[in-house]
């Protein structure tokens, strides 16, 4: 049996969140930062570890037959979009500005 803590979170009697609870808390939070560093300077290479892990967590989502038909069929068109962005080819790799002027061994 099931019961909300005072937050409205779904608790298992042992007084853990259940595990979809905490799937879709984590996929948001994954969201979330991948959104932040896609304006970083670094972006490639945090995004290119986020997004695969955002798209697992969609998909594992879109499987839960405890979530709404609405919140898998949400998550599974997620997923997709997600998929489509784990496959986007990525851009090369910037060089350093200048790097023309110095030694190869030196960069």
């Amino acid at each position: 049996m099931h019961h909300r803590n005072d937050s409205g979170t779904e608790m298992q009697p042992n007084g853990h969140a259940t595990q979809p609870e905490i799937l879709v808390s984590a996929v948001l939070h994954l969201m979330s930062h991948y959104s932040v560093h896609a304006r970083q300077p670094d972006r490639q290479q945090a995004c290119q570890n986020l997004a695969p892990v955002i798209e697992r967590h969609l998909n594992v989502l879109s499987g839960l037959p405890e979530l709404t038909p609405v919140l898998r069929a949400t998550c599974q068109q997620l997923a997709e979009q997600w998929s489509a962005v784990v496959q986007r080819p990525q851009p090369p790799a910037r060089t350093k500005r200048f790097s023309w002027l110095m030694p190869e061994k030196l960069i």
